[in-house]
């Protein structure tokens, strides 16, 4: 039975967390990896800060349809309310008791994208944050079933424009491209032409801010999708996709470049993968239990191998590290300028992630905010304090997935060893 050692307890808390926090690691140094992947995915109960006052849909609707000045009102309450749902996402990420359920939450929001630039309503992406967060580790059947009546998704992608004799194909077509077989996987134009016609109706209530069901707006033409005919609802559509074997390989495949690797996947690991989570009936849990087991994840050879996101990077050191806290405001704009504006990813894809985190500007960025956070200062003291009582050498299979690069400090110092490891070039990597 293989037990953790130090150095796989941070790879296994480092891929799955916000961060490798020193007491989260050492719990689970020792055991074997079926008991320390339970621990991990079995948390306490899940906890998020109050939501800060914003305006409602009710009143931000009614300033919209006014005239020119009602209109730029209402456009610049939003922006202040999406700075605070931002600020308020900053602090979850921070304080969170669970941040395997953050993660698999980010998880999901980037595979079920929206945006606050198109929503333009931050309480119905902080609906469907919280919606993401409830369900990040339940069932992806119910989860795909919940948002494709979820409000902001159905803003996003246009669903209050797919009415009978108008249908719409955004949403059908990010239904099969993005969120269930992937692009160019065993569907056709027409099976996106029919699957439109069948979500005709599905819309939102614009004075609630709620999903609504418009019948006299609804086409119920049958329809063949996917070879299945008599096609008369969107629900329908959905069961179909969920019975498609292509469709738990995709997820499969999504979950090994987020957790294993940003090579392509190994199609012999991700389909068995797929095999148990088709016949949990989509249960993530399953899923994950099986990728957290998987050789793969263990191998030598998928460690230090991917870049750390925006929030790996920023949000992990606050949370590894006793230093500092950063005004929430000013960490919602360092992720910004990292490329992760939270709530705002560039395309209906969502962020890459990988490679594309780095460019010349970024990269710039990355080392001054860490040279700013570990920066010497009259806390010095305190921060020496905080650290744990350890070794040199646990220090480095703490901090580092790799071997840095970089000459170490010569001498003695924890505070002054933890700042060489940080700003080291391997830190950068998970």
């Amino acid at each position: 039975m293989n037990r953790l050692n130090l150095s796989d307890a941070r790879h296994l808390v480092s891929r799955t967390a916000l961060g490798q926090e020193w007491t989260g690691m050492k719990a689970l140094e020792g055991k074997s990896r079926a008991e320390a992947v339970n621990i991990l995915l079995h948390p306490e109960k899940i906890y998020t800060p109050g939501l800060p006052r914003l305006t409602s849909w009710t009143k931000l609707n009614k300033m919209s349809i006014r005239n020119g000045n009602g209109k730029r009102a209402a456009r610049k309450q939003m922006m202040r309310d999406n700075e605070l749902l931002k600020q308020w996402e900053v602090k979850n990420l921070l304080t969170t008791r669970t941040p395997v359920n953050e993660h698999m939450t980010m998880f999901w929001h980037n595979h079920f994208t929206t945006s606050l630039v198109k929503v333009m309503h931050p309480r119905l992406i902080h609906k469907q944050s919280m919606l993401l967060r409830k369900n990040a580790m339940g069932s992806f059947s119910h989860l795909l079933k919940s948002i494709a009546k979820d409000p902001a998704m159905l803003v996003f992608l246009d669903g209050s424009k797919n009415v009978k004799g108008k249908a719409n194909e955004n949403f059908a077509r990010e239904l099969l491209e993005l969120f269930t077989l992937g692009k160019g996987h065993d569907y056709t134009e027409a099976d996106i032409k029919a699957a439109a016609i069948a979500f005709t109706g599905w819309g939102v209530n614009m004075d609630r801010g709620t999903f609504q069901y418009d019948a006299s707006k609804h086409d119920s033409t049958p329809v063949t999708f996917m070879s299945t005919r008599n096609i008369t609802n969107g629900d329908q559509i959905i069961d179909v996709l969920l019975k498609h074997r292509r469709t738990a390989v995709y997820i499969a495949e999504k979950v090994w470049r987020e957790f294993i690797s940003d090579s392509y996947p190994d199609a012999r690991v991700t389909q068995r993968w797929a095999k148990a989570f088709r016949n949990s009936n989509y249960s993530i849990k399953v899923l994950m239990t099986e990728v957290l087991n998987s050789d793969a994840f263990w191998s030598k050879r998928y460690r230090g191998n991917m870049i750390k996101s925006p929030i790996d990077l920023v949000i992990g050191t606050l949370r590894t590290l006793p230093f500092p806290k950063l005004p929430t405001k000013d960490i919602s704009h360092v992720l910004s300028l990292l490329g992760q504006d939270l709530f705002d990813p560039p395309t209906v894809k969502g962020w890459d992630g990988g490679k594309s985190w780095i460019d010349t500007q970024t990269l710039l960025v990355r080392t001054s905010t860490l040279n700013k956070l570990t920066r010497h200062t009259r806390a010095q003291a305190y921060i020496s304090k905080k650290l744990p009582k350890t070794s040199g050498k646990e220090v480095v299979d703490w901090l580092s997935p790799i071997t840095p690069v970089l000459g170490l400090p010569t001498h003695p110092g924890k505070l002054r060893l933890v700042r060489a490891l940080v700003l080291d070039p391997t830190y950068q990597l998970k």
